[in-house]
């Protein structure tokens, strides 16, 4: 793909801050949007909380985005067993005819993976009856543009590539019995609110592209006694307060930042690049391919993100500053009152999910359309009620930049494992553009 085209900026911005996330109902779009359709499908589904006006199971970010991979996957594998354009993800999937309606294999393989993928807790009657209902919707669509002989054969293909994926994904490790360690060391990580990780199992889910949960190992926190480390534990603790029992230094404008990357990671770019397909004008083909590349890249970054974070264990700011004075460095001064701005997730510090994630997902984006100069925009629905807050960028990965520091700003993240974390991102997304989705010749 080329790079996205700076004329069409504006038509871009206006696409990506729409698509704020309106409630779905049980129509169909356009046959050409399918697969855009069917990712908001998959998102309202998985991440909506239950008490939404569109309900889902609520899943974090690491569960999230294990499911949203697995129904991407099927839905490329579906699509290129048609197209033919692209290697496919799963190897002994059937081709299609090339006249099999492209719409229907999407609503298939996506509507199938949904219903059928193991989730604990598994999707509600309301839930399913939904996606039953957007799935008729998406059938009828595809029929009165494709014609029912095309919509049969296109139901075929999908129902087998969602079939192929179940298979795949059927004891991949999710659900497992893994947990984090806590420790009592100097340095080592302990739950900060009594909880641990309820998802830990994340890290030893077998990866997507990936030939191993482990295979880009950070070179890991700094030394307790070093400079670099005080240099992070002061920044923190001078910017990651709370502001009220904990004094900060950190600007408005460092709090709206820190504020605005505390929305779920896998809903914000999806419906980012939704909006961004939309202004672009991709083809279904092309849809298919980019979402499973950033899908697929997200899981795999945060597979090896949380193994990294049970390799090495490291204590969280909130923890460290608490009990800076027994760490034996001399310039990280002790404060057992400090309180970061939010509260602090329950796993080790070391690296930053949150950028592992990011980072896979711009790098995946920056593999699809291009490098350079590609203006976007960046929508989150912050508040009560919700209102739409906009960030706008010149590059995909300028992202990262924002979450590395957003991060350091919540109190929640030492800058070492921020930036570890978008190099974990960075290093699956090369992996994946390297090994995965090439031309069929």
């Amino acid at each position: 793909m080329p790079a996205l085209a700076l004329a069409g900026c504006a038509a871009l911005l206006a696409a990506v801050t729409l698509l704020g996330g309106g409630a779905t109902t049980a129509q169909a779009g356009p046959s050409a949007n399918a697969v855009l359709d069917w990712n908001l499908h998959a998102s309202d589904a998985l991440i909506n909380a239950p008490a939404a006006a569109t309900p889902g199971a609520g899943q974090t970010t690491p569960v999230a985005m294990q499911h949203l991979a697995i129904v991407q996957g099927a839905v490329y594998d579906a699509v290129n067993a048609i197209d033919g354009g692209h290697q496919p993800y799963l190897a002994g999937l059937s081709s299609a005819s090339a006249g099999a309606s492209k719409a229907a294999a999407v609503a298939a393989a996506a509507h199938d993976v949904l219903i059928g993928v193991v989730l604990v807790p598994p999707l509600s009657p309301a839930i399913v009856s939904r996606l039953d209902s957007l799935y008729e919707a998406s059938i009828a669509a595809a029929t009165t543009q494709d014609g029912a002989a095309a919509v049969a054969a296109g139901i075929a293909v999908g129902e087998d590539a969602a079939e192929a994926m179940l298979e795949e994904r059927a004891n991949d490790g999710r659900y497992g019995t893994f947990t984090f360690t806590p420790g009592s060391d100097v340095g080592e990580w302990r739950p900060t609110s009594g909880v641990s990780d309820p998802f830990a199992w994340v890290a030893r889910v077998d990866p997507f592209v990936l030939e191993s949960t482990s295979q880009f190992r950070t070179k890991g926190p700094h030394s307790l006694t070093s400079g670099a480390y005080a240099k992070d534990y002061n920044e923190v603790k001078e910017l990651g307060g709370n502001g009220t029992t904990t004094p900060t230094l950190r600007t408005p404008e460092q709090t709206a930042l820190a504020q605005f990357y505390t929305v779920h990671t896998v809903e914000l770019f999806n419906r980012t690049f939704r909006g961004i397909a939309t202004a672009e004008g991709l083809t279904l083909v092309e849809q298919a391919r980019l979402f499973a590349m950033l899908n697929m890249a997200g899981a795999d970054s945060v597979i090896n993100c949380w193994d990294d974070k049970a390799f090495w264990n490291f204590w969280r700011p909130i923890t460290a500053i608490r009990e800076g004075d027994a760490d034996g460095n001399d310039k990280t001064a002790g404060d057992p009152t400090w309180t970061s701005l939010v509260p602090t997730p329950p796993y080790p510090d070391h690296p930053s999910g949150y950028n592992c994630v990011t980072s896979g997902f711009m790098h995946a984006a920056e593999a699809f359309f291009g490098k350079g100069k590609q203006p976007f925009a960046v929508t989150a629905n912050l508040g009560s009620p919700p209102a739409p807050v906009t960030r706008e960028y010149e590059r995909f990965t300028d992202v990262i930049a924002d979450t590395i520091d957003a991060r350091i700003y919540l109190g929640i993240h030492f800058r070492a494992p921020d930036e570890q974390g978008a190099e974990i991102g960075k290093d699956v997304a090369h992996w994946l553009d390297k090994h995965y989705f090439g031309p069929a010749n």
